[in-house]
């Protein structure tokens, strides 16, 4: 049983350096570790408030590019509406445009046309006087060349000469 209760010697030495390395401990070893843990403490307390912080910070910046997105985006919705309207505006007077010139076109077409009618009419005219004036001369020839044809002709026009 010697083995499982120990000296009274052993329980004194052993109190005695528990005793003494309790003091040691307590003069020069806990100061520190008290000092290191309450620094230690204080960091992560000012890191989590910093953590707070940036969290915050983040969430008013979220905040403020939710608001510069949506702003954004009305200014866009508002140009690409001005641009439809400028773009229809555009094709309204390019189509008014096109039309005011084909009509003039037309217009100028239609007088071309009645000119160069009247030219024509004119110059078939002047051609079927001049043709059937050299008709009528050769005509005249055939009919005159015998000379009692020619004093018949002229006693015919003489008599109706007198009646009119």
């Amino acid at each position: 049983m010697d083995l499982v209760t120990p000296g009274l010697g052993m329980i004194f030495w052993s109190t005695l350096f528990f005793l003494i390395l309790l003091f040691v401990l307590g003069k020069f070893a806990w100061p520190a570790i008290l000092t290191a843990v309450s620094a230690r403490n204080e960091s992560i307390r000012k890191a989590l408030d910093a953590a707070e912080k940036a969290k915050e910070e983040m969430a008013q910046l979220k905040a403020d590019n939710e608001k510069i997105l949506a702003e954004a985006r009305a200014e866009r919705d508002a140009l690409m509406k001005e641009a439809k309207l400028m773009k229809d505006k555009l094709i309204a007077e390019a189509k008014e445009k096109a039309t005011e010139e084909a009509r003039k076109l037309v217009k100028s077409a239609r007088e071309s046309i009645q000119t160069e009618k009247a030219a024509a009419i004119n110059d078939m005219k002047i051609q079927m006087a001049s043709i059937s004036v050299d008709i009528a001369e050769k005509i005249l020839r055939a009919k005159l060349e015998d000379s009692k044809a020619q004093q018949k002709l002229v006693s015919k026009l003489i008599n109706e000469a007198d009646l009119n």
